[in-house]
């Protein structure tokens, strides 16, 4: 039972203090006017005492003003009923609610089994009421065994739940009869960030957790009244006083008076102008703390709870003469007042919150458990969906490694500066799919091998680069497969980055279940993959797919491999670059709303950009390279016959339009029905180089 006395002071300290609210969630901010069944909620609020009451009472009344958006049946159970408790529904009455059942759920006596066979009851009489009120949600607050009885009941005939007061902490058994109801509610309102995060612990959804504060607070912090001492004068006095107080002779003090109800706002007038408060209610430690009023707890039963610098605890029984000293540290100071319960504005969140209830929604809870390692299942389904591949891109700027999934999916990525030296290259590669391998076996990703995308021309038969492009320096007759496989003991597959794009497009790309098809990269260098019958091409010296390096013009530009007239002379980001900057060295490059800092190279994509903003010059240069492109593709028309071309890269959407265009104008009739298109993986060189793995280790389950 909670039991509090008041020492009265004319004094209140309304000074500031730490404020929860200012930073509230913004996830509500998008809410339904209405609920899922565009028609009024149905609320049913349930109170089984003057405690809950008071925080109940502020929503009641902000339904109550939106007769558009709710409708409200109110239940009243529990001590409301009672005479020794005041028969405190009147209050209920007074505040022109209508009651429309009134629930005799108490039985007599002060013992646990008392509390028990009062659950009993209820959950006896609760299921008629509910079964005509046919409420939407019902509102249920705090810890109270009878509001467990409520939630109950509510959670067995599925009407969806909702709780105030979640996530607290007392220290008491109200703790497991406040958790309890939380993991039969649907939606929790609390008042804490603490008990925010105590909900979210709980595995509790966090889109069905609103923090808004404590309702009554709403009244408490505008709670102004000049002519207090009328109030105090009032309810002091009286010689009816509790057994305790019998006993002790105080009920001749003219300053003590025991009552069974005060009130609320009569009752928040003495709390804020009471120079001490004494006792284990959970009001000495939130709505008292609004007003800065020094309090004194007894025992242990609010130990758990958050509190303001105004609460002093006293844990044991009264041994030392500690509540003395207790009420001689505390009597009459002055403290801040608290805001950690709330800001004055819990009311209009909760009825917004309300509102954005979805009727349609399915009533069934889910809950968000942490992520935990499973067994290692033997199901054939399991082990296909945990299998996955490491995978290596070696690019020219970046060393890239991911784990990749069967599904194609990315789990997680790796990227670090590809280092100059052969040495420093080979050392990276080893740590880090050394560390990657180790962090799929927490991620319970099952690893097959790996698989390595590399510019230049490989052996994929030995896992040797024979030779490199210029961007990788001391990359020549490099042997990869031998010391990854040694260090992780696992089988390793290499090949060329434009082979892996195409195998890529194989897997999980445009080119499934195509029997062939032609992938075109079209980078910093222009590459490609050719699939015929299903399978990849390479060639009989590892040289298959050079398509970057077909000539489309006997005296066009010089190529980085030696010749000239190549498509990747015209098309490739370098190719670009260089032009772009022969346009800049002749102030020929910017136009209107470009700029190049001093300190920024010349790229390809500023010539883009001209062209985009109008540079005719840069516009003719794209249209040349996109020409060569295009011719290039016609030969690959006519000498595969593919049914399929895929551009991949990031200049491919800069040129698609040109490459059909010259396919209409130069190919031969039967092929220029052919689509091209413009590929839509992220990470080609990744998913190719995890396909190998995928496809060759896995053929023997297919």
């Amino acid at each position: 039972m909670e039991t509090s006395m008041y020492l009265c002071k004319e004094s209140c300290c309304l000074g500031p203090h730490e404020l929860y609210f200012k930073k509230l969630s913004k996830r509500k901010d998008q809410v339904m006017e209405k609920n899922g069944n565009n028609r009024k909620l149905r609320v049913c609020v349930a109170t089984c005492n003057r405690a809950d009451y008071s925080k109940l009472a502020p929503i009641m009344f902000g339904i109550k003003t939106e007769p558009e958006f709710f409708e409200l049946d109110v239940v009243v159970l529990g001590s409301h009923l009672i005479d020794d408790y005041g028969n405190t529904y009147r209050m209920i009455e007074q505040d022109d609610f209508d009651i429309n059942t009134r629930l005799h759920t108490i039985v007599r006596g002060e013992d646990e089994a008392a509390m028990v066979e009062s659950v009993g009851l209820a959950l006896v009489k609760l299921p008629d009421v509910l079964n005509r009120l046919k409420p939407d949600i019902m509102i249920v607050h705090g810890d109270r065994f009878d509001a467990l009885a409520l939630a109950t009941s509510a959670a067995l005939m599925n009407i969806r739940i909702l709780h105030i007061e979640g996530g607290e902490v007392s220290g008491t058994i109200d703790d497991s009869i406040r958790h309890a109801i939380t993991k039969l509610a649907h939606y929790h309102v609390c008042c804490t960030r603490s008990a925010e995060q105590h909900l979210i612990s709980m595995c509790e959804d966090h889109d069905r957790i609103l923090l808004a504060g404590c309702p009554s607070y709403d009244k408490l912090l505008s709670a102004k009244n000049k002519d207090y001492m009328s109030i105090i004068r009032m309810w002091l006095g009286s010689k009816e006083m509790v057994r305790v107080m019998r006993k002790k002779g105080i009920e001749h003090h003219p300053n003590f008076r025991a009552v069974k109800h005060v009130p609320f706002d009569q009752f928040i007038q003495l709390v804020a102008h009471a120079g001490c408060m004494i006792g284990n209610s959970s009001c000495g430690v939130r709505e008292v703390g609004a007003f800065g009023t020094p309090v004194i707890n007894l025992g242990t039963r609010q130990i758990g709870r958050e509190t303001g610098e105004n609460v002093l605890h006293v844990r044991d029984a009264d041994t030392q003469d500690k509540i003395l000293q207790a009420l001689n540290l505390q009597f009459g100071k002055q403290y801040p007042c608290s805001k950690i319960y709330g800001d004055g504005n819990a009311v209009p969140r909760i009825l917004k919150f309300l509102k954005s209830i979805d009727l349609q929604e399915p009533l069934q809870k889910k809950f968000c458990f942490p992520p935990v390692k499973e067994n290692i299942s033997q199901d054939i389904d399991h082990i296909l969906e945990t299998l996955s591949a490491l995978a290596v891109d070696l690019g020219g700027t970046n060393l890239r490694v991911a784990i990749v999934s069967m599904k194609g999916e990315i789990v997680k990525k790796y990227t670090q500066f590809n280092p100059k030296t052969y040495e420093e290259r080979i050392n990276l590669i080893l740590q880090m799919c050394v560390e990657a391998a180790a962090e799929a076996v927490k991620l319970n990703c099952r690893i097959l091998g790996v698989g390595i995308s590399t510019g230049g021309r490989v052996n994929p038969q030995e896992g040797i680069v024979l030779h490199s492009t210029k961007l990788i320096q001391e990359w020549n007759s490099v042997d990869l497969r031998t010391p990854l496989s040694d260090t992780l003991h696992l089988p390793v597959w290499v090949d060329n980055d434009g082979n892996c794009a195409a195998m890529a497009e194989r897997k999980f790309g445009q080119g499934k279940g195509l029997e062939n098809f032609v992938t075109l990269i079209t980078g910093t260098g222009i590459g490609g993959g050719i699939i015929h019958q299903h399978e990849l091409i390479h060639g009989s010296s590892f040289c298959a797919a050079e398509l970057g390096h077909l000539v489309v013009s006997l005296d066009g530009p010089d190529c980085s491999c030696g010749s000239h007239g190549c498509i990747e002379a015209y098309a490739s980001g370098m190719a670009l670059q260089r032009e772009a900057k022969k346009l800049h060295d002749e102030d020929l490059l910017l136009v209107e709303g470009m700029s190049v800092p001093k300190d920024e190279a010349v790229s390809a994509l500023h010539l883009i950009q001209a062209a985009k903003l109008g540079n005719a010059k840069a516009q003719s240069i794209l249209r040349t390279a996109g020409t060569a492109l295009g011719l290039g593709v016609v030969n690959i028309l006519h000498t595969m016959n593919p049914s399929l071309v895929i551009l991949s890269g990031v200049l491919a959407s800069h040129y698609i339009h040109i490459v059909k265009d010259v396919i209409r104008q130069q190919a031969l009739s039967s092929v220029q029905d052919v689509d091209v298109v413009v590929s839509d993986l992220v990470d080609p060189a990744l998913l190719g180089a995890a396909s190998m793995v995928l496809d060759y280790t896995t053929r023997r389950i297919h």
